[in-house]
């Protein structure tokens, strides 16, 4: 799957995806097979982490 490659509109379209159809990252990662530590490092440079109790990128 093709994901946004700007990091702000690629963690609204994570976030969005994690509220409304998956329980977790890990979930999320498997489903449109990207690697989760790519996805987070991408996320990191924009200063968001991935929050396990809230199933976000906060």
């Amino acid at each position: 799957m093709n994901l946004p490659q700007d990091p702000i509109m690629l963690l609204s379209y994570v976030n969005t995806q994690l509220r409304d159809h998956y329980v977790s990252l890990d979930d999320f990662c498997a489903s449109v097979d990207v690697e989760r530590k790519d996805l987070e490092e991408r996320l990191a440079k924009v200063n968001y982490e991935y929050d396990e109790a809230c199933n976000a990128f906060v």
